[in-house]
């Protein structure tokens, strides 16, 4: 089933857009399984209040005894199932993100959706996953990219990510996150990303101080403050990525 990849640069919200488009496939009934990718940074867990657990996808890298089924944790608050990284320093040494692969590749076939949650940057740790992933989704965050930046961040953001996408023929798309821009302004994004780069923007969040609140109690917005104005849009992205990858539409 798909395999959606998020990537973006460090602070861009990689992370809380994986946590909360995960929520809301969960919460349409989607066995949802979420794998934090960033080995050497993992914090997919603390989204999801997972800081010390047993088995982590560390636990599963290192050693091949570990069945992956031992480091899946399904969220009370939210159904979301995850995997998480481990935070110890003496965890990281010797794994192999070829194994990274193995594992999505496996699970792929028993969850109807699997998100891979990228280190900053170029996604190196997360880079085998892309040969048996569908999906990449590339988060910007518009707070940091003022308008008269915009081509600067276009070169050294979205193309080159696009690029990794491409080469594996993965589908595209791309969400503004914390966004604080009038609306006239990130309409002209939208439309520089749409008809300039000729990639759709699936989703718009604006920046919300709840975020960080949900954060901290490890439930993401989505699942802690629904009617936010980041939840609304979350969700409004989640209908987006379903019609997009399932054709299914929702009644209004």
């Amino acid at each position: 089933m798909p395999v959606i990849i998020v990537t973006g640069r460090g602070g861009a919200g990689k992370t809380t857009t994986t946590a909360n488009l995960s929520v809301y496939f969960a919460q349409q009934e989607y066995r949802t399984l979420a794998i934090d990718g960033d080995l050497f940074l993992p914090n997919l867990g603390f989204h999801f209040a997972l800081e010390n657990v047993s088995y982590t996808l560390h636990s599963i890298l290192k050693n091949p005894d570990v069945e992956p089924e031992w480091a899946i944790y399904k969220h009370g608050k939210t159904a979301v199932n995850v995997i998480p990284g481990s935070t110890r320093l003496q965890d990281v040494v010797g794994i192999s993100p070829k194994r990274l692969r193995d594992v999505v590749e496996l699970m792929k076939y028993k969850f109807p959706l699997v998100f891979v949650d990228s280190p900053t940057g170029i996604p190196f740790d997360t880079l085998p996953t892309f040969e048996v992933a569908d999906y990449q989704i590339i988060v910007v965050e518009i707070e940091r990219s003022p308008i008269y930046s915009f081509e600067t961040m276009v070169e050294n953001e979205i193309n080159k990510l696009r690029v990794i996408g491409e080469e594996y023929g993965l589908k595209i798309g791309v969400i503004l996150n914390k966004v604080r821009e009038s609306e006239d302004v990130i309409e002209h994004i939208v439309d520089e990303i749409d008809q300039n780069v000729g990639l759709p923007v699936i989703g718009i969040i604006p920046f919300d101080e709840s975020v960080p609140e949900s954060i901290n109690v490890g439930i993401p917005i989505l699942g802690y403050k629904p009617r936010s104005d980041a939840a609304i849009a979350f969700y409004e992205a989640g209908e987006i990525l379903e019609e997009w990858i399932f054709k299914k539409v929702k009644k209004s």
